[in-house]
């Protein structure tokens, strides 16, 4: 058997698939694309999740690829045995409801035995238990004998995760002698040893799962196969592990070089030794990615697997910096399957020394500080160190908390992770408390003020919405960076761009930045200091690095719409003077693309007329189609030509003044129609007043006002259905069931007067003498505050002069009412003081006037102990 490279493998296997009608994908990014499950792309299948579900069609029903693949779920454990590597490459052939099971076991073989040429004395195919088809298959189409085909159990041959597709899966197990075996009796297929290895995994997707144990046959079956390329290259090349294969061997070659060491001469150098080439290939492939070192998410597994393997070149005993010269070795050896990596091999490079630079100037300090620690532990007889001592050196000195756990489980110390975690916890709460604090300029700090004073922008986008142009810097919504990712929200900054930066009222321009492969949604234009213009958005593909030369491309439906309602406020300015005055200044403006906004300064509410006539001077100079010219000139010349500038701006030596026709001319740096004619139409929504002397007048344009009208006629239309008459007929409609609504109401009073009497009855045998002061306290069911008032006035007419008291219960809560006349009040009498003493009763509060008051209150049982007190009450008040 011949012992292909590695890179070798990767084409046969490629080649191969593509002569059975497949089409060979470049490998997709190590950053996933609008998949939040996923840190970094793990497996083959991943990144081919949208053609499984049917979210994405894909290019083609059967496809190949070699995925580069990088796995840090045991970062810690890496390198302390030879079995695994963060980094790998998976070999994978999918089938979209195309091809199945025959297909798949027949070119699997096929290209194991005939392309490779692996004994097939030496294979052993496996199936899931209940899967006959894969079995007759084997048996019967590829001659395997049935005592050679293992079955093995869900747990190990049915894919599965969570609800959704799924189906068993069939392996290819290669027997590479008893030299890698345990020597056990009965060792076979599925032993954890060496000896057997897994070369192949057909997944067979024919079922859907509810996620409680029912399946479903697929209409749609799909084949999704994985087999790890180093895997292959193990058993081709009949080397020990993974970082023995020529490849890993040859970087591993070169640590041992850069270290004057040898492999597989003592452990712990070995260690370090697998450590420093496996993740300097992973950080290779990162950074060529667009993956930056930061604290969170995929940049802090970079961090932490670069600053790793600089501590392990350091264990070694390697002088210098070293990071950025082996990588340059990862891409030698790469670069046939990831052209890619020497494309990017500046930027690779530049990151890496940064990182490992920022890197050596804490380590050394960090180490003696730490040794420093362990002392005081030993002599204390501790065994683990403070979370207060682990987050100073974090957050002092710097020094990694992965770090310092793993310096001292290599002596069998621990980290006190909850102490470590209160520290960190108060140190954000102190960080929040502090962003109020701001800098020098009266502002806060931001990513924005690290910018080389020397990068600036220039804006070339009067006459143009796409340009090409290079990026001169990127940064995250923290730091500047290399490179922006898929997924990851930043700043663009370019030499030239079309897109206007927010500025004179005028909102940024949106659109898109696109590079080969990479797409970036621009989502605000900023102007920042020292004229750079910043583009805000998300990467919504691929990636992108300093340097890239990018299309820019602005929204041209936005920036059109925005340009409507800025000239519309140019109108509008001039109309306030003519009809308002020439006191009237421009005094703050808001222009976007759905509406515009304008503050002016003026001492009184506009009248309806006012408005009307300046609504109406604005639509005659848009139906006159003035054209709109664009010049510019000196300051003076602008003041000459008559031009307005605004109140309090600061104007450099050349300036714009924008003319539209004889109507208006005005200083003004943003974008504008070319005929006012384009504006199509103007309408004032309203009109306020905002600060002493200014008024603020919002309006809307084009198609920002026939948007306002259908959202009018839908209400109204509603309005009219809910009546039940036609649009045009609403008013009158309207009319007529309000004044029903009046009848109706007045009806309704006079039966509820009505039925107040009804309910009170006939009560003025009940009237007592009190002081020489008639009094009447009744209590009457179901009769409102309205209709109590009403009763009292009919009562007090009946009584002549005293006081009238009338107490009722609707709906579990109780109404008092108390009236007093003129000459009841003379005595002593005082209605509010009455109903004050007595609101207590029915567990509530109240008061009035001398002549009339009321209260309300919650306990109906409390109403004869009301009525009662009410009696001593006003005995007390007339005596």
């Amino acid at each position: 058997m011949e012992k292909y490279g590695v890179n070798e493998l990767r084409k046969m296997f490629l080649d191969f698939f593509e002569s059975k009608g497949h089409l060979a994908m470049k490998s997709f990014s190590l950053v996933p694309h609008n998949d939040n499950s996923l840190l970094l792309i793990n497996s083959g299948m991943a990144p081919l999740k949208p053609y499984f579900t049917g979210q994405e069609i894909p290019p083609r029903t059967r496809v190949c690829t070699c995925q580069k693949c990088i796995r840090t779920g045991d970062i810690e454990n890496i390198g302390k045995t030879a079995r695994h590597g963060t980094f790998f490459e998976m070999l994978g052939n999918f089938s979209f409801g195309d091809y199945f099971k025959t297909e798949a076991i027949h070119w699997s073989w096929e290209f194991l035995t005939e392309v490779v040429g692996l004994s097939a004395d030496r294979l052993y195919p496996s199936v899931f238990e209940d899967d006959d088809e894969a079995f007759r298959i084997w048996n019967e189409e590829i001659g395997i004998p049935a005592e050679r085909i293992f079955h093995f159990g869900r747990e190990d041959n049915f894919w599965e995760h969570g609800a959704g597709p799924c189906g068993p899966c069939s392996e290819i197990y290669y027997d590479r002698g008893e030299k890698y075996g345990c020597g056990k009796e009965g060792c076979t297929v599925g032993c954890d040893c060496d000896r057997y290895i897994e070369v192949w995994n057909n997944v067979f997707t024919q079922f859907n799962s509810d996620g409680h144990g029912h399946y479903t046959e697929l209409e749609h079956k799909n084949i999704d196969t994985g087999m790890g390329l180093e895997r292959l290259a193990v058993v081709v090349q009949d080397v020990d592990s993974l970082f023995t294969v020529d490849t890993n061997k040859a970087l591993l070659d070169r640590v041992c070089e850069l270290a004057h060491t040898q492999y597989q001469k003592e452990h712990e150098t070995d260690v370090s030794l697998r450590i420093v080439a496996d993740h300097i290939k992973s950080c290779t492939f990162m950074i060529s990615d667009g993956i930056m070192p930061s604290n969170e998410g995929r940049g802090y597994v970079l961090r932490r697997l670069l600053r790793r393997a600089a501590r392990h070149g350091k264990k070694l005993g390697i002088e210098g910096e070293f990071l950025a010269e082996l990588s340059r070795t990862v891409i030698t050896l790469s670069k046939d399957g990831y052209p890619e990596l020497e494309e990017k091999s500046a930027m690779i490079f530049k990151v890496l020394s940064q990182e490992e630079d920022k890197f050596n100037k804490t380590i050394d300090q960090g180490l003696s500080i730490l040794s420093e620690l362990e002392e005081e532990m030993a002599a204390k007889g501790e065994k683990t160190l403070s979370g207060e001592n682990a987050f100073k050196l974090y957050d002092t000195y710097g020094f990694p908390v992965d770090l310092t756990r793993e310096i001292l489980e290599e002596k069998g110390l621990l980290i006190d992770e909850d102490g470590f975690a209160a520290s960190m916890k108060k140190q954000k709460e102190q960080a929040r408390a502090a962003r109020k604090t701001t800098n020098y300029m009266g502002a806060d700090v931001t990513v924005y003020q690290s910018i080389d004073p020397s990068v600036t922008t220039e804006f070339i986008g009067y006459d143009r919405l796409e340009a090409d142009s290079q990026i001169t810097v990127l940064t995250t919504e923290d730091e500047l960076s290399e490179a922006l990712t898929d997924g990851q929200t930043g700043t663009i900054l370019v030499r030239e761009t079309p897109f206007y930066a927010t500025m004179g009222g005028q909102q940024g321009d949106i659109g898109v930045i696109t590079a080969e492969g990479a797409a970036f949604i621009v989502k605000d234009t900023v102007r920042l200091q020292g004229g750079k213009v910043g583009h805000v958005g998300c990467v919504s593909k691929g990636m992108f690095k300093a340097g890239d030369t990018v299309s820019l491309r602005v929204d041209r439906e936005n920036r059109a719409l925005t340009a409507r309602n800025h000239s519309a406020t140019h109108l509008l300015h001039k109309a306030l003077r003519t009809v308002l005055g020439s006191h009237v200044e421009q005094a703050g403006s808001l222009v976007e693309s759905g509406r515009l906004r304008f503050d002016f300064t003026h001492f009184a509410a506009m009248t309806r007329e006012e408005l009307d006539r300046v609504e109406a001077l604005v639509n005659q100079a848009i139906a006159d189609a003035l054209p709109v010219v664009t010049e510019v000139m000196s300051l003076d010349e602008a003041r000459k030509t008559g031009a307005m500038a605004l109140f309090g701006e600061k104007y450099g030596d050349k300036v714009r003044v924008v003319k539209m026709g004889d109507f208006s001319t005005e200083l003004c740096g943003g974008t504008h129609v070319e005929n006012t004619g384009t504006i199509s139409a103007f309408k004032i929504l309203s009109e306020a007043g905002i600060a002493a002397g200014v008024r603020r007048i919002e309006a809307l344009t084009s198609s920002g006002l026939m948007e306002h009208y259908k959202e009018v006629e839908k209400e109204l239309a509603r309005a009219a259905g809910l009546v039940k008459a036609a649009p045009a007929d609403l008013s009158a409609k309207l009319s007529s069931m309000l004044e029903e609504m009046r009848s109706l109401h007045s009806e309704n009073e006079k039966l509820k007067s009505r039925l107040a009497n009804d309910s009170l009855g006939d009560v003025m045998n009940q009237v007592q003498e009190i002081g020489g002061l008639k009094f009447l306290a009744v209590s009457v069911q179901d009769v409102d505050m309205n209709g109590l008032r009403n009763l009292g006035d009919k009562l007090k007419e009946k009584l002549g002069e005293g006081v009238v008291l009338i107490a009722s219960v609707l709906d579990g809560r109780v109404s008092l009412m108390a009236s007093a006349t003129d000459g009841a009040q003379k005595k002593g009498a005082h209605a509010g003081n009455l109903i004050k003493a007595i609101a207590g009763c029915v567990g509530g509060g109240g008061g009035g006037r001398p002549g009339m008051a009321q209260a309300g209150g919650k306990n109906p049982a409390g109403v004869d102990e009301a009525l009662k007190k009410a009696a001593d009450v006003v005995a007390e008040q007339v005596n």
